[in-house]
């Protein structure tokens, strides 16, 4: 982002990014497994592919994919395993909640879109209290495409009232960057993330990326200077 086009809005991915949520997917994984007599899987294994969603869960934890029987009846015991979770050890990536308060003291809105379902983001993000709250929320329930479709950042940027290549967008999922980069905003890959096995977020050509929320705030902060 050019030095003279300071950005009027920065917009989150919310898990991995945002809020590291890392630890209640963790702990309803685990649950299932012993409740079921199984071993305890690496947390680090479960971390890896949080980004896939339940159904990446599902399949990491009992090898059972979308199309095969008794999926349906896993994914349900696993969201409402996860809704009681909700909140209960998930915190703020280091140094964001104070970086937010920045961001409203100079008037620039934050915003997050996220393919986490409203039912599970808006708790969250309450849980979270962030002070002050997000200027908006979008996830899957108000657009028609999730990410990588770019509707749901456009979606955000208009909410907040910015045109979307004067936002910024934080991912740290490949989709994440190409939602982004789609929509036209400035990209920033976080690599402190839920990074699948091997991956190298350096491919995913965002305009920058960063190796922890501490990077990321400063750099920010440069930008918006």
């Amino acid at each position: 982002m050019p030095s003279h086009n300071k950005p009027e809005a920065v917009l989150f991915d919310l898990d991995g990014t945002l809020v590291d949520t890392a630890s209640e997917f963790v702990t309803v994984v685990q649950q299932m497994r012993r409740a079921r007599n199984l071993e305890e899987l690496a947390d680090q294994s479960i971390q890896s592919v949080v980004s896939d969603g339940a159904a990446g869960l599902i399949e990491l934890a009992f090898n059972c994919t979308p199309e095969m029987p008794g999926f349906d009846e896993l994914r349900d015991e696993f969201l409402n395993a996860y809704e009681d979770q909700l909140g209960s050890s998930a915190q703020p990536y280091e140094g964001l909640r104070v970086f937010l308060q920045e961001l409203s003291l100079q008037h620039i809105p934050w915003g997050v879109v996220t393919n986490k379902m409203r039912r599970f983001a808006e708790p969250l993000m309450t849980a979270m209290a962030f002070a002050p709250p997000a200027d908006a929320l979008v996830t899957p329930c108000e657009v028609t495409q999730p990410k990588p479709h770019p509707e749901a950042i456009l979606r955000c940027c208009s909410l907040l009232k910015c045109e979307a290549h004067r936002a910024i967008y934080v991912g740290d999922h490949k989709r994440d960057i190409e939602a982004g980069q789609r929509a036209g905003c400035y990209t920033i890959a976080a690599a402190y993330g839920y990074l699948g096995a091997g991956e190298d977020p350096r491919s995913w050509e965002a305009d920058k990326t960063v190796s922890s929320s501490l990077e990321l705030t400063t750099f920010i902060r440069q930008l918006i200077q």
